[in-house]
C-alpha cells in the first residue's frame, strides 16, 4: 500500500464525512436493529477487526478485509465515490459501516461521534407503538424525521425519496398486529412523512418545484391511494374515530398551510374527501373551518376549495354563486372538483361546473397548457362532457376550444349525432393518414354514409401518388380499391368508372403506376 490509512483517511476526508453523516441519517438509535447495527459496528472498530488490505492509487480504489462471523470483504472506490461490500445485505451494512468509522478515527473521535448518536434517542419507537393514539404515531413521525431531517440546511430534493423511504422503512417495523389497522396505520404514517418533508423543504427555502419532487410526490400519493382502497374495503371501528380526525387535520395543513404544487395539494384533499371522510357532519364542521382559515392563502383559492363542500352539501345555489367569477389560470381545479362531482354521482353539480368552465377552455388549453400535455388533457376533459346535453352553440365552443387536439373526440361525437358530411368536412380540413380516419370512425362512415367519403379516398391516394415511388403507387392502389368499395356501396360505380379512367389518363406517363393499376384490376 504506498499510502497510509491516515494519509488516505485526510486525502478523502470529504467523502468520509460524507458517508459518516449518510449512517447518522440512516440509522436512527430509536430503532433497535438500527442501534443493535451500530453497536456491532463500533465493536468491530474497537476489536481491530477492521484489516486494511491494499490501495491501489491509480484506481483510487482501497480494499478492506471485516473480521465477522466470517470474513466479508469491502472495498471504497474513491473516484466513483461507491462503497461496495462482498455480504447479501443491501444498502448501508454494518461491515461498511464498521470501515467508515475506521476510517473516521483517523479525523475525530469515534467515541464522541457515537456518543452524541446516542443521545439522539428520545424515546424507544416500540415504546410509542404499544400507546396506540395518534398522539403516539404522530411522536413516533417526529422522532425519525426529527434524526432525518436535521440542522436546518437547504435540502437537495434528489434525496427526499430516499429519506421518506428510509423513514417510511423504520415506522413500518411498528406496523400493529391486527390486520384491520393496518392500512390506516401505513395512511397515517405516509401522510405524516409527507407533511414533514414538504414542512422542512418551505422553512429551508428548498426546491420545490422540480422533477424530483413531483416523483417523490406522486409516489407518496399512488400508495395513499391503494392503502386507502383497501381501508375502504373494510368495516371501521369505532376506536379509529380519533385517527380519523387527526387525519383530517393533517390533509387539511397540507392543502392550507404548505407551499407550491396547488393542484397535487388539492388531488390529496379530494382524495381524502371523496373516499375516506364520508360523514355529512364531517363536511359542514369542515366548511366553518376553512372559512376562518383561507382567507390569507396565497396561492389557495378558497371559493374552490368550498365549492367541494358544496358538492358534498348538495348547496347548489351556493355552487352557482361561487362559480360567476372563475380564472383560466385555475381551470385544472375547476376539473378537479368536476371529476369529484362524477364520482358522487352528482349531475347537477357536474354540469353547472363544466357548463361554467366550457368559456375558459379555450384560453386554458392554449396559454396554460404545455402542447405536450394538450392531446392527453383533451382526452381527459372530453369524457367529462361526453354525458352532458350540450347545446349547439356550447358544443362549438366546446370542440373550437379543442381545436386540432380534439379532432377524434370530435369525429366521434358528429357520429354519435349521426352528422356524416360534418365528419368528413372535419377530416378534410385537417388530414393526416387513413389509420387514423379508421381511429376516428370511418368504418362507421362507411356503413351509414359511404358517399361522402370518397373525396378523402380521392386526396389520400392523390398524396401517394406526388411521392413518386413504386411503394407509394402500391399504396395509392390499397386506397382505390377501399373508395371503389364505398362508391359501390353507395351505388355509384359510373362516377368510379370515369373517375378512374381520368386517373389512368392524367398520368400515363408515369409507367410504374400504370403497371399497379393493371395489377390491382382497377382499369376497366
Amino acid at each position: 500500500m504506498s499510502l497510509s490509512v491516515s494519509e488516505i483517511a485526510r486525502e478523502y476526508s470529504p467523502f468520509i464525512y460524507d458517508q459518516i453523516d449518510k449512517i447518522e441519517r440512516t440509522f436512527h438509535p430509536s430503532v433497535t436493529e438500527d442501534e443493535e447495527l451500530v453497536r456491532r459496528a463500533l465493536f468491530a472498530v474497537r476489536n481491530q477487526s477492521v484489516l486494511f488490505q491494499r490501495y491501489i492509487p491509480l484506481k483510487k480504489r482501497l480494499y478492506i478485509s471485516v473480521q465477522d462471523v466470517r470474513s466479508t470483504d469491502v472495498m471504497i472506490d474513491f473516484y466513483n465515490k461507491l462503497l461496495v461490500c462482498s455480504c447479501p445485505q443491501e444498502g448501508l451494512c454494518r461491515h461498511k459501516v464498521s470501515v467508515m468509522l475506521s476510517l473516521y478515527q483517523y479525523l475525530d473521535s469515534v467515541q464522541d461521534w457515537a456518543t452524541k448518536w446516542r443521545e439522539k434517542k428520545n424515546v424507544s419507537l416500540h415504546v410509542l407503538a404499544s400507546d396506540r393514539s395518534p398522539e403516539s404515531w404522530q411522536a413516533m413521525v417526529d422522532e425519525v424525521m426529527s434524526h432525518i431531517l436535521k440542522d436546518n440546511t437547504t435540502m437537495d430534493t434528489y434525496l427526499i425519496s430516499t429519506m421518506a423511504d428510509n423513514a417510511l422503512t423504520k415506522l413500518k417495523k411498528h406496523l400493529p398486529f391486527e390486520r384491520e389497522w393496518q392500512p390506516l396505520y401505513n395512511i397515517f404514517m405516509e401522510l405524516s412523512v409527507l407533511n414533514k418533508i414538504w414542512e422542512y423543504l418551505s422553512t429551508t427555502n428548498s426546491r420545490v418545484h422540480s422533477d424530483y419532487f413531483e416523483y417523490f410526490f406522486d409516489r407518496r400519493f399512488n400508495s395513499l391511494q391503494d392503502q386507502i382502497q383497501e381501508i375502504t374495503a373494510k368495516s371501521r371501528l369505532f376506536a379509529m374515530d380519533p385517527f380519523y380526525n387527526a387525519l383530517q387535520l393533517l390533509v387539511r395543513e397540507l392543502l392550507t398551510e404548505r407551499e407550491g404544487h396547488i393542484n397535487r395539494r388539492m388531488n390529496l384533499y379530494l382524495l381524502f374527501w371523496d373516499t375516506m371522510f364520508i360523514e355529512r357532519s364531517r363536511a359542514i364542521q369542515e366548511l366553518e373551518i376553512l372559512e376562518n382559515t383561507l382567507a390569507d392563502q396565497e396561492d389557495v383559492t378558497g371559493e374552490i376549495i368550498k365549492n367541494m363542500f358544496y358538492i358534498i352539501l348538495k348547496n347548489y345555489d351556493a355552487i352557482r354563486t361561487n362559480l360567476k367569477t372563475i380564472y383560466e389560470e385555475h381551470l385544472l381545479l375547476y376539473f378537479g372538483l368536476a371529476k369529484f362531482a362524477v364520482s358522487k354521482n352528482d349531475s347537477i353539480a357536474t354540469e353547472l361546473l363544466l357548463k361554467a368552465i366550457l368559456p375558459y377552455l379555450n384560453k386554458f388549453l392554449n396559454n396554460y397548457l404545455q402542447p405536450g400535455y394538450r392531446q392527453t388533457y383533451v382526452k381527459k376533459v372530453n369524457k367529462l362532457y361526453e354525458n352532458l346535453s350540450l347545446t349547439e352553440q356550447e358544443e362549438q365552443t366546446l370542440y373550437s376550444a379543442f381545436g386540432v387536439y380534439g379532432i377524434q373526440p370530435f369525429s366521434m361525437y358528429l357520429l354519435k349525432n349521426k352528422r356524416y358530411e360534418e365528419w368528413a368536412a372535419l377530416h378534410q380540413l385537417h388530414p393526416s393518414s387513413i389509420s387514423y380516419l379508421e381511429s376516428c370512425g370511418l368504418r362507421e362512415v362507411l356503413e351509414e354514409a359511404p358517399q361522402t367519403t370518397l373525396p378523402l379516398y380521392h386526396f389520400y391516394a392523390m398524396e401517394e401518388v406526388s411521392q413518386k415511388s413504386r411503394l407509394n403507387y402500391k399504396q395509392a392502389v390499397r386506397i382505390w380499391k377501399m373508395m371503389k368499395s364505398a362508391a359501390k356501396k353507395s351505388g355509384k360505380l359510373g362516377f368510379w368508372a370515369d373517375y378512374i379512367q381520368s386517373v389512368s389518363e392524367q398520368y400515363k406517363r408515369l409507367r410504374a403506376l400504370q403497371e399497379e393499376l393493371e395489377k390491382g384490376n382497377l382499369l376497366v
